[in-house]
């Protein structure tokens, strides 16, 4: 398997070394498979700080009746 991109468009493709031999020219170049990862996976959302707010202790029963 071979990357390979398109220079005039910018796609780049994943296909069989025949193929990519017989298309790689002009408008073709051989590419990175890194490249070519981080063209189609898309960067996960950095988690958000969660803010902790004070959290009240449950009374107990004996102040709730005060």
């Amino acid at each position: 398997m071979k990357c390979i991109k398109n220079s005039k468009t910018g796609n780049i493709v994943r296909v069989d070394d025949r193929q990519a031999y017989q298309m790689v020219g002009r408008t073709w170049q051989y590419v990175s498979k890194s490249e070519w990862k981080s063209s189609n996976r898309t960067p996960e959302p950095e988690p958000k700080p969660e803010v902790q707010a004070e959290e009240k202790a449950p009374a107990k029963k004996s102040n709730r009746r005060k």
